[in-house]
């Protein structure tokens, strides 16, 4: 069995806000490692529910929160005017999860712009993680968003849902889900997301900490050769690449989803107690 919390967390600018933070835990037995995910553009961490009950079952206690501006957090719908904040309310959910689990090995677990985020994270706060495992992440470069950016006027152009993944389940309940963000991107945001991509690549180095990463072939949200520059930019001593033939951008919610989160919870046992 798996308990479920959810709270409000100090976060946003100048910890003015609230985060929508949630963790779930096992309720029996010890959990051996800790699992922070960083949900992407758009979306909401309630999108991972599966995703949490799955890494609790595999020994893990799982904390994360909504964004700045998205789901159940505070602030303006995905206006984020520095990403460097976003890194921050992720130190407030790993600071809060900490108060309880203090000697687990911490796992951070980042989704499309989530990768980026968590990327910054063990760039900005070396030592913190033990490991970083990156899903279709928006790294090195993102060749639409510099399409939208050059763009005069942004166009107001919903993702494809059929984009997300082979099960057409997924894209419904994306396109039903009103937590989650379906108009246009906004300037700010646009222009701090290609910020923090630069402050990526030129950052160095993640040295020592093992890498994961996992990737949709047919990933048109976010390509893989866009990503594979990032990857190479940040990639330490040990990293590992899993590349899915036929699967789309969201590999946690894909038809092979067994086998990604497979992969996931048998790199994150290198690491538990």
């Amino acid at each position: 069995m798996i308990s479920t919390r959810e709270w409000g967390l100090a976060g946003g600018p100048d910890g003015s806000g609230k985060l929508a933070a949630r963790a779930w835990a096992p309720t029996e037995g010890e959990p051996t490692w800790l699992a922070v995910l960083v949900h992407g553009y758009g979306e909401h961490l309630g999108r991972y529910e599966q995703v949490a009950q799955d890494l609790c079952a595999a020994g893990a206690v799982v904390y994360g929160a909504d964004h700045r501006g998205h789901g159940r957090s505070s602030g303006d719908r995905v206006l984020i005017d520095d990403y460097a904040g976003v890194v921050e309310d992720v130190h407030r959910v790993v600071t809060q999860a900490r108060t309880a689990y203090r000697s687990l090995p911490l796992v951070l677990v980042g989704h499309s712009m989530g990768g980026l985020i968590a990327t910054r994270y063990a760039q900005v706060y070396p030592g913190s993680a033990q490991a970083l495992v990156l899903s279709g992440p928006v790294l090195g470069r993102w060749t639409a968003l510099e399409e939208i950016a050059a763009a005069e006027e942004i166009p107001d152009a919903p993702i494809d849902p059929s984009t997300l993944s082979r099960d057409p389940a997924v894209g419904e309940a994306y396109v039903a889900d009103e937590l989650v963000w379906h108009g246009p991107f906004k300037r700010p945001t646009v222009n701090a997301l290609l910020t923090e991509l630069e402050r990526g690549n030129t950052a160095g180095s993640l040295g020592s900490l093992p890498l994961l990463w996992v990737h949709g072939h047919e990933d048109r949200l976010v390509p893989v050769t866009d990503t594979k520059a990032g990857i190479e930019a940040v990639a330490g001593e040990d990293v590992t690449v899993r590349i899915f033939p036929g699967a789309r951008h969201e590999v946690f919610n894909e038809t092979n989803r067994d086998e990604v989160l497979a992969e996931v919870v048998r790199f994150a046992r290198r690491f538990s107690l």
